[in-house]
């Protein structure tokens, strides 16, 4: 726990004084001020922001992520070249580059609020929010580490990597309207149950957006299962399997990890 407790200060230290670590924070602190600033209503100011927050904590993540692993490699040969183990070396590695990013998107997004003036109206949608980001930059981040793995060569790692966020962010919901669609005749909802689970962007959507009982803006497996996601079952479910969705990329990444010849 020493061991580990050390790597984490030296890489977040590292990455904290990354340019796109204040880039990162200073983005999410002008579009909070400007959308709170501007948008009267703050539930749909937290709409708004939910809807960018879904798109661009998981592109960052899983870039930012992919990118970090491949520019650490010959660090990495130097440190396993000490007596430290493999899992301690990864947990350090994953943790400085997920907190920061995590740290940046809390930060900004706080700031951006509090120079608005803070309200109780928009205190509890924007900590669903937060934690709902925060789960995203852990799960992305997770998969980033454990794609680059997989890939040796640079070019294609970061390409699987932007493919993996296309589908899940921009596709996902195409191909769930045109099964819907297809089989619009048929009792199909627990099997798009089942599909609104393999997606954490789609859960965080549904899981904030039930908040505001808008089945509209849901998404179209949202808004037919607001019911279930909405029951107190529904909603332990979504938080699971989201947390499911930062574990096993996490293990399969340290399995990898263990393995790879550097």
């Amino acid at each position: 726990m020493k061991l580990i407790s050390k790597i984490i200060k030296f890489e977040l230290n590292n990455t904290m004084r990354s340019k796109w670590v204040i880039v990162y924070s200073v983005f999410f602190l002008v579009l909070t001020y400007l959308l709170f600033n501007f948008e009267r209503d703050a539930d749909k100011a937290a709409l708004s922001l939910m809807n960018i927050v879904l798109l661009v904590i998981p592109l960052i993540s899983i870039i930012y992520g992919t990118m970090y692993v491949y520019n650490s490699i010959d660090y990495i040969q130097m440190v396993l070249c000490q007596p430290i183990d493999r899992k301690s070396l990864f947990v350090g590695l994953f943790l400085g580059n997920s907190i920061p990013l995590a740290l940046g998107f809390l930060s900004g997004t706080l700031l951006g609020v509090i120079l608005n003036g803070i309200s109780f109206v928009t205190v509890f949608p924007l900590l669903i929010l937060i934690i709902l980001g925060v789960i995203l930059t852990f799960i992305f981040t997770s998969i980033a580490f454990l794609t680059a793995l997989k890939f040796n060569d640079k070019a294609r790692g970061l390409g699987a990597s932007i493919l993996i966020w296309l589908m899940l962010a921009v596709v996902y919901d195409g191909i769930v309207l045109f099964i819907i669609y297809i089989f619009r005749e048929y009792p199909i909802e627990n099997f798009v149950i089942v599909l609104s689970l393999l997606n954490p962007i789609d859960l965080g959507r549904i899981f904030f957006i039930l908040d505001f009982n808008i089945a509209a803006l849901m998404g179209y497996t949202g808004a037919i299962f607001q019911k279930f996601f909405g029951s107190t079952f529904g909603s332990l479910i979504s938080i699971s399997v989201m947390l499911i969705w930062f574990i096993i990329p996490l293990l399969f990444g340290l399995k990898n990890f263990n393995k790879k010849d550097f």
